[in-house]
């Protein structure tokens, strides 16, 4: 049915807000499809792109939604069999698949898929990983899980041979109970590490290595496997890949980043290959984890053939992603920064990064447990440790844990009175408001605020922003 989808086609998309389902509707409208879609959490960034991009999205779900029929329906994997739309849909004739699927069949095709995977990571290795096969003028289609900075949007339509695309290993659809990276169709894949994760929908970590396995194997025998030499996890499954496989790490790897400095405002990073010293890199992007994002880029666009000189350019370019380490503000030189980590070793590697940045600034780090496995209990320990390098925790309450039995709920009090016993100091909050108010009256000069969701925290950013300026207008000069 996908391959029989005229330009001109009406297709609908619920919960068309997610940031991969943006990203999907961009591309199907690029193509030539009447594009529409629903959705009950609209939020920047991907509210804003949709409305440039002049596709409306209908608030709430609802059957009226889908009358009069579009002629295709993409489900998100955000809506339960239960929804009310979807519930209209299943009793129509409209035809309708998930959102993997689609990307497979009608967007990549049979062309090279390179495939970014693994716990960490994802978004900027595969925004990072576009711009450079950009940068070598291949015109590579992309699908990223946010907007990279080097670019104004999430995806781009292919025009070349190569299509760059992140790799989730999250279910497909209420229908479909598969990882979404077994639909697209890998040949060279990134894989950054494996950890237990998405605790909604895994019971431990042999299920999640189970789909990585899924993976490995969908690698034909001249594909490309370049792996996290220093991944445990992934060295369990290696076995199933047949392709040829190259490591990376800052030891015991094929490619090797040997040393590390800062040097004029950049993470300067030495490439050994073999032995013997093969690459300088100069990256906008702090801390040792992105380093290895950047040597991940490095190690597959050399096995591939990439232009040298085009590769260290592209990398030494490279912003960056929106809500990834993001500066949204800086205001009587206190620097406002957005990131989407809310797994515990994302948020630890995400403080120290900002404390390598900004080595001598107070860091105030602000999480919202937000994610379907950071709103339960299954990290919390592990919670304890992640803010260890901050100077100050602030915590606000779990968002939405009505669909989560109280003995598995994520508890904001435990962490603080953890972080406290490692001898931090954090302070819990109920409202983003009050989190707000404590951040304009405490901050001073020099303060770098980070502030870690992966949605939109109550409109805590533009709060905070406005905030801070009429602080720093002073009571005289705001009359």
């Amino acid at each position: 049915m996908l391959e029989s989808l005229k330009p001109g086609s009406k297709v609908h998309l619920m919960g068309i807000c997610g940031t991969a389902m943006a990203s999907l509707a961009g591309l199907l409208k690029e193509m030539g499809f009447s594009v529409s879609g629903s959705d009950q959490n609209i939020y920047p960034p991907m509210s804003l792109m949709l409305a440039e991009l002049n596709i409306p999205v209908m608030s709430g779900y609802k059957p009226e939604n889908l009358d009069p029929a579009p002629d295709f329906v993409i489900v998100g994997n955000v809506i339960p069999r239960s929804n009310p739309e979807a519930q209209a849909l299943l009793k129509s004739n409209i035809p309708y698949t998930s959102l993997p699927k689609a990307m497979g069949e009608l967007v990549i095709g049979s062309r090279h898929s390179l495939v970014v995977a693994g716990t960490h990571g994802k978004t900027t290795t595969t925004s990072m990983l576009a711009y450079l096969a950009e940068r070598q003028n291949f015109q590579p289609g992309f699908f990223v899980g946010g907007i990279p900075l080097n670019f104004s949007k999430s995806f781009q339509r292919p025009l070349g041979d190569y299509f760059v695309i992140e790799g989730d290993e999250y279910d497909t659809a209420f229908f479909d109970k598969v990882p979404k990276f077994i639909y697209y169709r890998p040949k060279s894949v990134i894989l950054t590490g494996i950890e237990f994760d998405h605790a909604d929908i895994y019971n431990n970590i042999e299920e999640i290595l189970t789909a990585f396995i899924r993976l490995l194997k969908l690698i034909p025998d001249d594909g490309l496997l370049v792996y996290n030499g220093e991944c445990e996890n992934i060295k369990k499954i290696l076995s199933h890949a047949r392709c040829k496989k190259v490591s990376f790490g800052s030891k015991n790897s094929d490619y090797i980043f040997s040393e590390r400095s800062l040097f004029a405002g950049r993470n300067q990073v030495v490439v050994n290959k073999g032995g013997k010293k093969v690459a300088d890199l100069a990256l906008k992007l702090f801390g040792h984890h992105n380093s290895l994002n950047a040597l991940s880029c490095f190690a597959l666009a050399t096995e591939l053939g990439w232009d040298p000189l085009k590769l260290l350019q592209g990398l030494a370019d490279f912003k960056g992603v929106k809500r990834r380490q993001e500066v949204i503000g800086k205001i009587d030189s206190v620097t406002v920064i957005e990131d989407f980590a809310h797994h515990p070793t994302a948020v630890n590697l995400t403080i120290k990064a900002m404390k390598e940045q900004f080595p001598n600034q107070r860091l105030l780090s602000v999480f919202e447990p937000r994610s379907a496995t950071s709103r339960r209990n299954t990290f919390q320990a592990e919670y304890g440790q992640a803010f260890s390098a901050t100077d100050l925790a602030l915590v606000a309450q779990p968002y939405n844990q009505d669909n989560i039995p109280e003995s598995e709920r994520f508890s904001t009090e435990i962490l603080i009175q953890d972080i406290a016993k490692s001898g931090g100091v954090a302070q819990s909050f109920k409202s983003s408001d009050d989190i707000v108010s404590f951040l304009i009256q405490e901050s001073r000069r020099g303060d770098v605020i980070l502030i870690m969701s992966n949605g939109g925290f109550d409109g805590l950013y533009g709060k905070l922003l406005s905030g801070l300026e009429a602080k720093s207008l002073g009571p005289e000069k705001r009359l």
